[in-house]
């Protein structure tokens, strides 16, 4: 049986490393989604969410309802998240990675351009949605997250988290749609 959160909590503040270890990989990709979600960048998301796992692990006597750990974190990863643009806000934009890296072997160069090219145009549409939309669409369509899900760790009503995949999905498709009727 699954350990729940909140027996997790207890076992990182007794000391067990392996509990800690847990939770990390219980909830690494979602915030890795929130902090994408802000930063806009992978590497600066993986930054991101290495220092707000620290920074929960070291604070793990805060956490006061150890059931919500995950809400918890997700703040964390968003003040991180928010602390990081902050500081980087003098520095250029980092470029994206080099998706070539990720493509098949067997992949065409032409496909792993297309791929390249279809990857930025979403990172850029993504870019033009509000925060909360951003978070709330990555955490949906990318790691699967149910409705119910995304609103009690983002602390958001049901109805919202609803809405705002709503608005976002559709303002997805209109910025990709005009970029790609737009003649290059």
């Amino acid at each position: 049986m699954r350990a729940s959160d909140a027996e997790l909590v207890r076992r990182v503040r007794r000391g067990e490393p392996a509990a800690a270890g847990e939770l990390a990989e219980r909830y690494l990709r979602a915030a890795r989604a929130v902090a994408l979600a802000l930063t806009r960048s992978e590497p600066d998301a993986d930054d991101v969410c290495q220092d707000a796992f620290v920074t929960a692990i070291q604070r793990i006597d805060d956490c006061r309802e150890p059931e919500r750990f995950s809400a918890w974190l997700m703040q964390i990863v968003r003040n991180r998240a928010r602390n990081h643009l902050r500081h980087a806000a003098v520095r250029a934009a980092a470029p994206l990675e080099d998706v070539a890296a990720l493509a098949a072997p067997a992949a065409s160069p032409a496909w792993a351009a297309e791929q390249a090219r279809l990857r930025a145009r979403l990172l850029l549409a993504l870019g033009e949605l509000g925060e909360e939309r951003r978070e709330v669409v990555l955490l949906h369509d990318l790691e699967g997250w149910t409705h119910a899900e995304i609103a009690e760790r983002l602390e958001l009503p049901s109805g919202t988290v609803r809405s705002h995949l709503h608005h976002a999905r559709r303002r997805l498709r209109q910025l990709l749609r005009a970029e790609r009727e737009t003649p290059e």
